[in-house]
């Protein structure tokens, strides 16, 4: 039985919004865990066994809370809001290739929603957009806290995004490809670590961790939502679901920042012999190529989660950790030292490239 490839895309792209959310939603617990861990306390142990339904009382808890508009607020645009930052968070992680492919019989099912060859525009074209859910609900609070917050917002991306992109031209100088899947396809050589991007652009991948966590407005960079000054920043006179949508949104956008790091500089669904281990099994445990290879598959895409899954702890352990940036120390490290450095990235890498060290 042959499976339309617009049903299967469909399937994966539910699947994948799916799994974000419950990302999204655990990563509440998880942050609380973490906290609870560095700072020697007890964590979340009410609701349910060791916490685990505590994001589940906290959603209860969202949806049930009361309706809230301020005074003179816009109520279309301050509903709007919200909801744009959480259909651009989601929509990003569409074209990330989370597997290989998958082949039974004649269907060949690929582990991506959308596979474009522009992948990597598409990821920053619609995280960019994101920004515009903040200044929206921040502007139409009719708040001072509110608009400040989502002003410092709008200004930190912009800022960030710049030493974003230019820290991934190094990498597409090398790739010579914006597709995700090609990027990760071209790390897979002989299935071994040191063809990973990370080795290739070490300084690359520095700055582009360092704008992730400026992107995703996290501490050292939760410059929009500052509590010390701003009350709540831009979602200060949110509530209920919408307030949940906000915070939901950061998780995902978190979620997707990780997976975007491993996909490009670590490698992706690729891990270390794993051509060994496929010839192995056919060889001597009597698989099939097609059956070693489907395995080879799934263990990729759960070691590409064991990756992710790294990434957001150590969003949660910086944010434990490091003291909050003042506002300008912030637009400073990404202006004067963030942007040149990329620059430098960028002209070190065509220097190698033209000597054939990078290849």
């Amino acid at each position: 039985m042959e499976i339309p490839v617009l049903g299967w895309q469909a399937i994966v792209i539910l699947v994948v919004f799916g799994v974000s959310l419950l990302i999204a939603t655990y990563s509440t617990y998880a942050e609380r865990v973490v906290a609870a861990f560095l700072q020697d306390r007890v964590g979340p142990d009410r609701a349910g066994p060791y916490g685990l339904l505590q994001p589940l009382a906290d959603a209860v808890k969202m949806f049930t809370k009361e309706e809230f508009f301020p005074g003179g607020a816009n109520r279309a645009l301050f509903v709007f809001g919200p909801c744009l930052a959480m259909t651009t968070a989601l929509m990003s992680s569409a074209v990330i290739p989370f597997g290989n492919i998958l082949q039974f019989g004649s269907n060949v099912f690929f582990l991506q929603g959308i596979e474009v060859n522009i992948g990597m525009l598409w990821v920053f074209g619609v995280v960019s957009l994101g920004v515009y859910g903040i200044m929206i609900g921040g502007w139409a609070s009719n708040n001072k806290f509110s608009l400040l917050g989502a002003i410092r917002a709008a200004s930190q991306n912009i800022s960030y995004e710049l030493a974003m992109g230019l820290s991934l031209i190094a990498v597409l100088m090398i790739s010579g490809t914006l597709s995700l899947r090609e990027i990760t396809l071209q790390q897979s050589v002989a299935g071994e670590w040191h063809f990973w991007n990370i080795v290739k652009q070490p300084l690359g991948f520095i700055i582009f961790l360092v704008c992730a966590f400026a992107e995703t407005n996290r501490t050292p960079f939760d410059l929009p939502e500052c509590e010390t000054e701003l009350v709540g920043g831009y979602h200060t006179e949110y509530s209920s679901m919408k307030l949940g949508l906000f915070l939901f949104a950061e998780y995902v956008n978190i979620f997707v920042a990780s997976a975007v790091m491993s996909v490009i500089y670590f490698g992706g669904f690729n891990f270390p012999f794993q051509y060994e281990l496929r010839d192995w099994l056919v060889a001597h445990q009597d698989w099939s190529l097609l059956a070693a290879q489907n395995l080879i598959t799934i263990l990729g895409t759960l070691l590409l989660f064991g990756k992710i899954f790294f990434f957001i702890f150590f969003f949660m352990w910086v944010r434990w950790t490091l003291p909050r940036f003042r506002y300008d120390q912030l637009m400073r490290l990404g202006w004067t030292i963030l942007i040149p450095l990329s620059m430098v990235n960028i002209l070190i890498t065509g220097g190698l490239i033209l000597a054939g060290v990078i290849k």
